[in-house]
């Protein structure tokens, strides 16, 4: 829960700090390298190094996720901090999705339940029916966030693809040192780059640096296996939900009562297809 909330507050400090996607995507993977090196250090000698698979799917990876990140950043300006990161979440539908055409890997009854709401969640947060709150343009912000979440999944997926073999520290360095590189030559092209954004904005993005792309990041990856899927999905919840609640109460934002549906329709879709086919595993945990 720790973990989950602490990512939670990466679209709040991006937000308040105010700078470019390809800004704040360069920084945070930048500022977050130097504790995560320290941690994958140590992993590398109790767990031993990575394979050469591994390192080439991270790399890959950290591309995909230097493009949910920038997204995701236009997203948080366009749509809200808190809304962006419910819809981020329909990466859960997207993935299995991405498995079954990939993998042929087979898709549950119950996830189908989870489409209708999560395709109604988002029709409904992006403004379709009502006024848009105080979001500036929640239909590109929307369309934008759905991006994000399809370049999420395909990082999700390479990583799973990766056969780290247990390892978690040491891929995602090499995620973030890609992430870095690409967020920064497609940011450049895209709204462009500061590398010296001011004082304050960068202190903005080394908070998002340390808790959300370091501390936050690492707490879910490691303690997540540990824990029955079924419980690990829900608190997971926290992230959009309180991306929600720290948008509200540290920028003002007030998404209309018809966004406020859509974002729990979309929560519940994550949910349930986030748990499908894991009642039985979390019952024999």
């Amino acid at each position: 829960m720790t973990g989950a909330l602490a990512v939670a507050t990466s679209s709040v400090f991006i937000d308040l700090s105010g700078t470019s996607p390809g800004t704040s995507t360069f920084y945070r993977c930048l500022l977050a390298i130097p504790v995560v090196a320290i941690l994958a250090v140590r992993e590398r000698r109790s767990g031993g190094p990575l394979s050469h698979r591994g390192v080439a799917m991270a790399l890959l990876a950290g591309a995909l996720f230097a493009g949910d990140a920038l997204l995701w950043t236009a997203a948080i300006y366009e749509l809200g901090a808190g809304l962006s990161t419910v819809v981020v979440n329909a990466q859960v539908v997207i993935l299995p999705l991405l498995a079954w055409i990939l993998d042929r890997e087979a898709i549950g009854r119950r996830y189908l339940y989870a489409l209708p709401l999560m395709i109604i969640g988002i029709a409904l947060t992006a403004g379709a029916i009502g006024r848009a709150g105080t979001s500036s343009d929640p239909v590109l912000g929307t369309a934008h966030a759905v991006a994000a979440a399809l370049c999420y999944s395909g990082f999700l997926y390479l990583l799973r693809r990766g056969g780290a073999g247990g390892l978690v520290i040491q891929p995602y360095l090499w995620v973030i040192a890609s992430a870095g590189i690409v967020g920064l030559l497609l940011g450049a092209a895209w709204r462009g780059v500061d590398l010296t954004p001011g004082w304050e904005p960068f202190g903005w993005l080394v908070l998002t640096a340390l808790l959300g792309q370091s501390v936050g990041w690492l707490l879910v990856a490691i303690v997540s296996p540990r824990l029955p899927s079924t419980v690990s999905a829900a608190l997971l919840l926290f992230t959009p939900v309180g991306a929600l609640l720290f948008s509200a109460l540290v920028t003002g934002e007030r998404p209309s009562p018809i966004q406020l549906a859509g974002a729990a329709s979309v929560l519940a879709g994550a949910y349930v297809a986030s748990t499908v086919g894991r009642t039985a595993e979390a019952q024999q945990d």
